[in-house]
């Protein structure tokens, strides 16, 4: 408790030499005091600002938390709001909310909301009394990107893939842990940042997404594909005979296989069953160690210095094979879902494929 303590005060004393350094390079603005904690009514609000502009008294009234977060940025503007109509009117104090970060989904809701905003990279915009102040910056604190990029993580995929098969599905924590196999915990983590985000809300019935789109769509900006080997093949086999023969040792992989071999259509290949749009020469596969003996056996693969034209990448994510479906019997492969993100990072045909399989198979009306 205590360092977390200590955590938000140098947050706040970061918040006011940066206030303070924005302020003083501003010719028209003069600062008389920065203060922190102040109260108005009984409120304690975390740093006021005493200045004069064009001559004429002004206040800022600062709200600062660690987290820009689109759901903390609707309730420091709760609170601002609240402060005002405690204290002080509109036309001698503005608003400002004052973070580490602010991604530009989050500085919309500030601009919408007629709230100034402050973040600790540099992006400002407050506004009062013929004072404008904005600027933007590109970088993003890297600890933003490991954020993001955690929630599609493996074991944070499974929990994703299982509620984009149904947006609109209310999950209590423990059904959500067992539909995609993974811990309460890693469901709670989950949980807080799609709340966080408000891409999901709840309700009575529990967790449900607000927002697929808006999940697959910063899920493709920041998609690693899954770990593993991607090892390349050739076979004589062609069109039709390639199809039954993948069929045949594919569907020798399912879940009663005591091997536990996993071999599944993938990308272009998979896309090719689901929505077909974009024909390509490689045929793809994920696989784990004794799929990979499968797929080399039944399509007769050799290895080849060039000219191949079968892809498998080895791996044991096992999400990838947990969520693949059956969509003509005999034929396994990856999820819309799965599928849509490989094909979305291969290049221009296969982000046309992507936006094409999306437009059939990921769209979610209510």
């Amino acid at each position: 408790m205590l360092k977390e303590l200590n955590s938000v005060k140098d947050l706040e004393g970061r918040a006011v030499e940066a206030l303070r350094g924005l302020l003083s390079n501003v010719d028209p603005i003069h600062v008389h005091a920065i203060d922190r904690e102040v109260s108005i009514n009984g409120k304690h609000v975390d740093i006021v600002a005493d200045i004069t502009a064009f001559g004429r008294r002004h206040r800022l009234v600062c709200e600062v938390k660690s987290s820009g977060q689109p759901r903390h940025v609707r309730n420091a503007v709760l609170q601002l709001r609240n402060y005002l109509a405690l204290g002080w009117s509109g036309r001698d104090a503005t608003p400002v909310f004052i973070t580490t970060y602010l991604s530009a989904e989050a500085q919309a809701m500030c601009r919408e909301a007629d709230v100034g905003f402050l973040d600790l990279e540099g992006n400002v915009r407050i506004a009062f009394d013929g004072i404008f102040i904005e600027r933007s910056v590109s970088t993003k604190p890297s600890v933003q990107r490991r954020d993001l990029k955690s929630i599609f993580k493996p074991k944070s995929a499974q929990i994703l893939r299982a509620m984009l098969r149904d947006p609109w599905r209310e999950w209590r924590v423990a059904d959500l842990a067992k539909a995609a196999n993974v811990s309460l915990g890693q469901v709670s983590n989950v949980r807080t940042n799609l709340l966080d985000r408000e891409w999901a809300e709840l309700s009575d019935g529990g967790l449900y997404l607000r927002a697929p789109d808006r999940v697959l769509d910063a899920w493709r900006d920041a998609y690693e594909p899954p770990s593993g080997e991607k090892r390349l093949f050739y076979t004589i086999l062609q069109g039709k005979q390639f199809d039954i023969v993948a069929k045949q040792a594919i569907h020798a992989n399912d879940h009663r296989d005591a091997h536990g071999a996993r071999a599944i259509f993938a990308s272009f290949s998979a896309a090719r069953w689901l929505s077909p749009y974009a024909r390509s020469n490689m045929q793809h596969f994920y696989a784990n160690d004794a799929g990979l003996g499968l797929l080399k056996s039944g399509l007769k693969l050799t290895s080849a210095s060039k000219g191949e034209n079968v892809a498998i990448t080895v791996t044991y994510d096992e999400g990838v094979f947990l969520d693949a479906i059956e969509p003509v019997p005999g034929v396994l492969c990856t999820s819309p879902i799965q599928t849509y993100l490989d094909l979305a990072t291969a290049g221009e045909r296969g982000f046309e494929a992507a936006e094409h399989l999306r437009s059939e198979k990921l769209t979610w009306p209510r």
